[in-house]
């Protein structure tokens, strides 16, 4: 058996019928995940149903994965597995219910990133990327997506799926990991080692992303996400780089270019401006650690958000809220119409 449990857990498992779905919050490829409640307690939770679509295929292993890792971690700025269930063709995983992800937010809410917030965002993902860390975790698939936002201003992050243990010496992982936007030069280019410095490329791309209202790299394929890094931060070359030249992709008629000044958005405050530089280092690792990123002067004048900004969060949230009422009622009323 992959999983280990209790005989109580075993009977916690078996109660899939303690949650209501009240609406589908999203899809992937191994399952749907539900908004719910909790019978028991009328608490919202998401729920996340994977089929399983054979005896012999077994559980996915990304939801092996995230199961077996987010048992252990736990931490306030991660998303917290609070039960597995186990039915015939499917099992479930039940998490705490957020409101809403950073890429919706982003999408939806460009005014509500104030520097503050973004100050205060950035912060707790670092944090719970600096946790993992510590725990040998690489989270390798850091997106707007995946970071949970809440009406009170936390983020947490979730979807361990691709995330994994390391050893040391460190040893040769897929190189099929993070979504292209935030995937790290060296993955790109085909290296066969990689650490901790992955996730901290992922992070810098996030935090632009929240100053700048928009993707920093959006490439539309590798060569074309390399070449955009390329022409902002310039081509690499072994002084910038070293040992650049000796990976498996890299190649000697890539095009030249010259780094550029980063975009106006992220020269207005110093300290953030070169808090992103850290990230960013070509030479993973230069890349500043989490840990280490947490004391950088730009949060010298970190505090919690202010009652006016959490005011501000959850008057856009009840707008939305509203919005998306109205569109269901002018739904069925259409409907209606038709009968």
């Amino acid at each position: 058996m992959l999983l280990k449990y209790t005989p109580e857990e075993i009977q916690k498992m078996q109660r899939v019928g303690a949650y209501d779905r009240v609406d589908k919050i999203g899809e992937g490829t191994y399952g749907v995940v539900y908004k719910a409640k909790d019978i028991r307690n009328q608490k919202n939770v998401a729920l996340k149903r994977i089929r399983l679509e054979s005896e012999t295929e077994g559980i996915p292993s990304t939801a092996m994965r995230e199961i077996s890792l987010l048992r252990d971690l736990k931490h306030h700025s991660i998303v917290e597995l609070f039960d597995v269930i186990v039915s015939e063709n499917s099992i479930y995983m039940v998490f705490e219910y957020l409101d809403m992800d950073l890429k919706k937010m982003l999408d939806r809410h460009k005014s509500s990133f104030t520097p503050m917030l973004v100050k205060s965002y950035m912060h707790q993902m670092l944090d719970a990327i600096a946790y993992c860390h510590m725990n040998r975790i690489l989270h390798r698939d850091l997106k707007p997506q995946n970071l949970l936002i809440d009406r009170e201003g936390h983020i947490k992050l979730a979807d361990f799926g691709l995330a994994r243990s390391v050893n040391l010496p460190i040893r040769i992982y897929t190189h099929e990991v993070v979504t292209l936007w935030y995937r790290a030069p060296e993955i790109l280019l085909g290296t066969k080692f990689y650490c901790v410095g992955v996730d901290t490329w992922s992070l810098g791309c996030i935090f632009a992303e929240m100053i700048l209202k928009r993707p920093l790299f959006p490439g539309d394929s590798e060569i074309d996400q390399l070449f955009k890094i390329f022409q902002q931060m310039g081509t690499p070359d072994e002084t910038k780089w070293p040992g650049v030249s000796h990976l498996s992709d890299y190649k000697k008629s890539f095009p030249y270019w010259e780094a550029q000044p980063l975009p106006n958005e992220m020269q207005h405050d110093l300290y953030a401006h070169t808090l992103f530089c850290e990230l960013m280092h070509y030479d993973p690792t230069r890349r500043l650690a989490p840990k280490s990123a947490m004391m950088h002067p730009y949060f010298d004048n970190e505090e919690a958000i202010s009652e006016q900004q959490k005011l501000r969060v959850i008057f856009d949230y009840v707008c939305e809220l509203m919005k998306l009422k109205l569109r269901k009622l002018f739904a069925i009323a259409n409907i209606l119409k038709l009968l």
